[in-house]
């Protein structure tokens, strides 16, 4: 497989499927977007270590994202050639994981600064990067439909992000600054 097809050098890009669209067509950008997620999560597994529990499922998310990413390259009504598409199964995965993350920590009812240790630090800024990515895909949902799961899933992962991000710092033992208002 080439890395330089050439493809895209007046704009364009190729769709799964077949069809072409331009690079910033907001399929292309919720591609994008996801895929930026995906990378950012492989950077949080260079900090990420036991025992805090993303160090191991950090990867399957990653495999979840390029199923999702899969499917939002497809020309519209086609099913992407490879890969499971995300389901109730993923989301409830995230949602169990969710769970664990927010019993394991003390119950918060201020925000929390981003920051802290530095596994903490790169799960918040993987936090932001998801919301913008599900952004991109209710964007491309108003002109394209993309299935519910699809955004309940980052939905989901947004929140995991956080509640890894605290118990990041609570097992690192970095205390988390609360916002106040100057």
């Amino acid at each position: 497989m080439k890395h330089d097809t050439r493809t895209g050098d007046r704009g364009e890009t190729s769709l799964l499927g077949g069809g072409c669209v331009t690079k910033n067509d907001p399929r292309i950008e919720a591609c994008g977007q996801v895929d930026e997620l995906n990378t950012l999560l492989g950077w949080c597994g260079c900090a990420v270590e036991a025992p805090v529990p993303a160090a191991g499922r950090l990867e399957p998310i990653q495999r979840d994202l390029f199923s999702i990413g899969s499917e939002l390259a497809c020309e519209p009504g086609k099913v992407p050639p490879r890969g499971p598409l995300i389901g109730a199964e993923q989301v409830g995965r995230l949602e169990t994981w969710l769970d664990e993350a927010t019993r394991s920590c003390a119950p918060t009812s201020h925000f929390v600064l981003p920051g802290g240790c530095e596994s903490a630090a790169r799960l918040h800024m993987a936090r932001a990067c998801c919301r913008r990515a599900e952004r991109a895909v209710v964007t491309l949902n108003g002109v394209a439909a993309v299935r519910p799961e699809v955004m309940a899933y980052l939905n989901r992962l947004s929140d995991l992000l956080f509640a890894w991000a605290r118990q990041a710092n609570q097992e690192n033992g970095v205390a988390e600054t609360q916002w106040t208002p100057t």
